[in-house]
């Protein structure tokens, strides 16, 4: 659950240490593939982000699920302009976003990731806690029951490598989660690896089969860790680290560079504009451009050739309400 401005923050899933369906998950350290992005060796691919468009989003929004599914973009729950939690469903892609459907519950920090035709919705923190539900939601907005969660998770986030989506980390309200958790339709939720670390609102992509993992907090500080799971052999290491502490930014992939978009550091008022380039090969981390204005809580995703970015908070405690195109550029 997010932490109001005033209290005291626990900055920034589901039983840490679990065993996996094959075994006990390890962890690797990763002291020597810990590197800086200036130790990191060869060049990393030269690609920027350029911003390309801006479209109005139905209503200000934060920390929502930003899902690609086929070739429309679903952005799913989150927190209004007065951090209340949300259950519209809103295409945010293509054409004029607009809302076209309803969560069973009003939802944030929801993990959503897209398997076939359906996107799905992990979790999320809501009035009365965090809840431990899957929700499937067709590119037209509709919503059915998919399963539950081992415990009930927010702050987490997912992707989809192949037939399964991947969950990382998340929030129980009391504790930050080491776990990253497989789902297939039909099939009991796992656990796949542990994390070096207890971890939330971290910048999360997949790339070549391996999930990367990209700041984060770890319940008190924000990380500075870039992780590569590899959730098949339920190994974790370093790959390298960013240049500062970094949690609530955003993660994509695109054009085979993990992308890590804006963020913010412990403070509630440091947010930023800046997007990193990592390259997943070497660790690599660079300037990628900028984004229009210095977010935290923003969501991102790529979709034909393009990142779209969807909401998020400034310095301010403003809660926006754009859609920005970025297009991939030399």
């Amino acid at each position: 659950m997010r932490a109001r401005a005033g209290a005291l923050v626990l900055l920034c899933g589901a039983v840490a240490g679990c065993g996996s369906a094959g075994g006990a998950p390890t962890t690797t350290a990763g002291r020597a593939g810990a590197t800086t992005a200036r130790a990191a060796g060869a060049a990393a691919p030269a690609a920027h982000l350029r911003l390309a468009g801006r479209a109005a989003l139905p209503a200000p929004v934060q920390l929502p699920a930003l899902v690609a599914v086929g070739t429309r973009v679903l952005a799913i729950g989150g927190l209004d302009a007065a951090d209340g939690s949300v259950a519209g469903i809103v295409r945010v892609w293509p054409g004029t976003p607009r809302r076209v459907g309803v969560l069973p519950a009003a939802a944030h920090d929801i993990g959503g990731a897209a398997l076939g035709a359906r996107a799905y919705a992990f979790g999320g923190g809501t009035a009365g806690g965090p809840v431990a539900t899957i929700t499937a939601i067709t590119a037209a907005g509709a919503t059915s029951p998919a399963g539950r969660l081992p415990a009930a998770i927010s702050d987490t986030a997912a992707v989809t490598i192949g037939s399964t989506a991947y969950i990382v980390g998340g929030y129980t309200t009391t504790t930050p989660l080491r776990s990253v958790l497989a789902f297939r339709p039909g099939h009991a939720v796992r656990d796949v690896a542990t994390l070096p670390h207890q971890l939330r609102y971290a910048a999360v992509a997949a790339i070549g089969g391996r999930i990367l993992v990209a700041g984060g907090t770890d319940g008190v500080h924000g990380r500075r860790e870039i992780l590569s799971v590899d959730p098949v052999g339920h190994r974790v290491r370093v790959l390298a680290r960013l240049p500062g502490p970094l949690s609530h930014a955003a993660g994509v992939a695109a054009g085979g560079t993990f992308f890590v978009l804006g963020g913010r550091g412990d403070a509630l008022t440091s947010q930023r504009a800046a997007i990193l380039a990592v390259d997943p090969s070497t660790g690599r981390v660079r300037p990628a451009g900028r984004l229009p204005v210095a977010l935290s809580d923003l969501a991102a995703v790529q979709v034909g050739g393009r990142v779209l970015v969807v909401g998020g908070r400034d310095a301010a405690g403003g809660v926006h309400a754009e859609r920005w195109t970025l297009q991939v550029r030399p």
